[in-house]
């Protein structure tokens, strides 16, 4: 977390500020801003790696008194304009396009202002993955599933007790009984109730037109701003063959254990 004051700067309403992020995760909170900051995205990886990175923000939902630009050699283009409401509204651009700058917008009383979002660098494929905008409610191919179950942040065998759908996100919420955990990045599934089962909730996008349904899945996605984020999600009846198949070819990209 970076942590910044415009109060400071009371008497010098067009300074900008210089902010470095060494972590390819966090968030900015700029109380009170005045005058402009410029956030260098900076991860401790090597400079040849840059250009294979995806920037990802996600403004805070009470976020208000900056406007936030993508800036490149004295350029501005306009990112979140102060005052948008997009909840959960995600901007991602590749590291390679700019930097960000972060300009207050003049205000009868900054001490009401506090502009925030969190920020997320991972590499071009993934960010793919969790933006990609054609066919994105597509099944995947058997090859693109023995993929996630190796690559993906969670893989859990499990079934869709309820769905929520959040018509002003554009998402639901896919609340999930785990039969067995395989793997998870973060504790989003969890050991609940007296009856020690284990539960989580999983997000996609509304269009994809999820519901409540008998038998088990094969769920798998990325980790993103804090929340599971479904990628392949085949019933497992089918993985468990497809798995198979693939073991008796020599072709399984890992071993998982499918029963």
């Amino acid at each position: 977390l970076s942590s910044s004051s415009g109060l400071t700067h009371e008497s010098h309403r067009k300074d900008v500020e210089q902010v470095y992020l060494r972590c390819s995760e966090g968030s900015i909170e700029w109380m009170y801003p005045t005058g402009a900051l410029i956030v260098n995205l900076r991860p401790n990886i090597s400079p040849a790696s840059y250009k294979h990175l995806t920037v990802c923000i996600k403004p805070f939902k009470d976020s208000a008194g900056a406007n936030i630009y993508l800036e490149k050699t004295g350029e501005l283009k306009l990112l979140v304009r102060d005052g948008a409401r997009s909840p959960s509204r995600v901007y991602c651009f590749g590291y390679d396009q700019g930097g960000l700058f972060v300009e207050a917008t003049p205000q009868q009383d900054i001490s009401r202002k506090i502009t925030g979002f969190q920020y997320e660098l991972m590499s071009r494929g993934i960010a793919a993955d969790l933006h990609t905008a054609s066919a994105p409610c597509r099944p995947c191919s058997d090859t693109e599933v023995l993929l996630a179950v190796c690559t993906s942040d969670f893989v859990i065998r499990g079934s869709i007790q309820n769905v929520t759908n959040e018509a002003e996100e554009q998402e639901s919420i896919i609340h999930v009984g785990v039969s067995k955990l395989y793997r998870q990045k973060s504790k989003v599934f969890q050991l609940t109730g007296e009856s020690g089962n284990w539960r989580g909730q999983i997000k996609t996008l509304l269009e994809c037109g999820v519901k409540p349904g008998d038998g088990d899945f094969l769920f798998t996605g990325r980790m993103h701003f804090g929340e599971a984020r479904l990628g392949c999600a085949p019933r497992f009846k089918d993985f468990q063959r497809m798995y198979k198949e693939a073991k008796d070819k020599g072709l399984n990209p890992c071993e998982i254990g499918p029963d």
